[in-house]
């Protein structure tokens, strides 16, 4: 196994595997580039473990030169790619977009990928452009299992748009309690986030506002903003990629949110929930 950009994640993996665990080690010169060396060749099968979080560009290079290195050894390379960079350029919304995820699949078949593990990917339409063996795995049942270990006040899980209704509900489901899902418009030309729903049954209940990820933090403030207005006790945060960008985390925390809570898809301070296990199975 070939550990990358999240080192105690591979290393976890690696334990409950019983495998050699190859290390990576990154030069960066002057101008940018990156140059990737393994510490040792490894065998006939081999996993690779990387994400492609930001700097996305960078580390989409760094995983698909490991990857051909290995191929040059392995006869069979996995992708373990935790959080998956351009999901959401899934398909053509405006004219003249280019759908990256198709460019993707060039570029990890080339490389000899046999097969990518992704988990809570943003667009499974994503996933369907690739033309080799692909499983998305969910860190819901990771993130439920933390969550039944706060004390909460008559708990209600919520999706802050339609489109993660049925992240809330799997979430809701298996934590115990139930479920709702804001309506929200978003500008696609600005980016622009408005909340639709009226008013919420929500006073004095404690919230859990489920993601598969964060980046600048807009839908989930915008939530959290609306949520607190009607009332509402806690706000809780689960996400399975918190990417946080710039000052995020403190604006989510400014808008009334009590934690944020993420899983060990990207190296942070949010990144307590550990998802080895749910991978380990997925790869026997």
């Amino acid at each position: 196994m070939i550990e990358g950009n999240v080192p105690e994640l591979a290393k976890k993996i690696a334990e409950k595997l019983n495998a050699k665990l190859i290390k990576t080690q990154t030069r960066i010169f002057p101008d940018g580039e990156s140059k990737v060396t393994l510490s040792e060749n490894p065998g006939k099968y081999c996993i690779v473990v990387y994400s492609t979080f930001p700097p996305v560009d960078s580390n989409l290079i760094k995983v698909l030169a490991v990857i051909s290195k290995a191929k040059e050894h392995a006869q069979e390379v996995t992708a373990i790619i935790p959080y998956m960079g351009y999901a959401r350029q899934d398909r053509e919304f405006l004219p003249g977009e280019i759908v990256t995820m198709k460019v993707l699949n060039r570029l990890f078949r080339g490389v000899g990928t046999s097969k990518i593990i992704v988990v809570d990917i943003h667009s499974k339409i994503g996933l369907k452009q690739f033309a080799m063996k692909t499983e998305n795995i969910s860190a819901i049942p990771d993130l439920v299992k933390y969550f039944q270990k706060i004390k909460l006040k008559n708990p209600l899980v919520v999706s802050p748009d339609k489109g993660g209704e049925q992240r809330a509900k799997m979430f809701a489901s298996s934590f115990g309690s139930d479920y709702i899902a804001l309506t929200k418009n978003r500008d696609r030309k600005t980016g622009k986030v408005k909340i639709m729903t009226s008013k919420l049954a929500v006073q004095d209940r404690d919230l859990i506002l489920v993601d598969d990820m964060i980046s600048t933090g807009g839908s989930i403030i915008k939530a959290t903003e609306f949520l607190k207005k009607q009332k509402c006790r806690r706000v809780f945060v689960a996400c399975t990629h918190a990417l946080l960008m710039n000052d995020a985390e403190v604006r989510i925390k400014k808008a009334g949110v009590t934690k944020i809570v993420s899983a060990n898809t990207i190296p942070g301070k949010t990144s307590i929930v550990d998802i080895s296990d749910t991978i380990v199975d997925a790869i026997k």
